[in-house]
């Protein structure tokens, strides 16, 4: 059983090796009698550098059920290379804000701000003398 060109395209985007996922078929659990309890057409997938684990058996047809498993797994994988890029962008994003220089009108307030602090702590000296 061959996978569709579209999908092998989209798997090779996502950067997985087709050698790096475990591929099963077993039996299915649920509604569905002698039928379920007698065919493997469910399909397990597990990509082992990751850990991401992917079990489909939406359709009655184990074909079927394999497509849709492999996709599943290249959209997981590939929302978790974009969660990572979203959070080192964030981070980034975060120190350059920490990091950038105050503008004039943050200045000004800070200067008065402090001026007023120190006015507060002025008055308290001179009311215990």
């Amino acid at each position: 059983m061959a996978l569709s060109p579209q999908l092998l395209a989209q798997l090779a985007a996502a950067g997985i090796d087709l050698a790096d996922v475990d591929e099963r078929f077993v039996r299915g659990a649920g509604p569905g009698g002698q039928k379920i309890n007698k065919t493997s057409s469910t399909v397990w997938l597990r990509h082992r550098p990751t850990g991401v684990e992917v079990r489909c058996q939406r359709e009655r047809s184990q074909a079927a059920n394999r497509e849709l498993a492999w996709q599943e797994l290249a959209e997981k994988l590939e929302a978790r290379r974009r969660a990572a890029a979203g959070a080192v962008q964030d981070a980034r994003e975060t120190e350059r804000r920490r990091s950038r220089q105050k503008s004039r009108g943050q200045k000004r307030r800070m200067v008065e701000s402090k001026r007023r602090r120190s006015q507060v702590k002025a008055n308290r000296r001179a009311n215990l003398d």
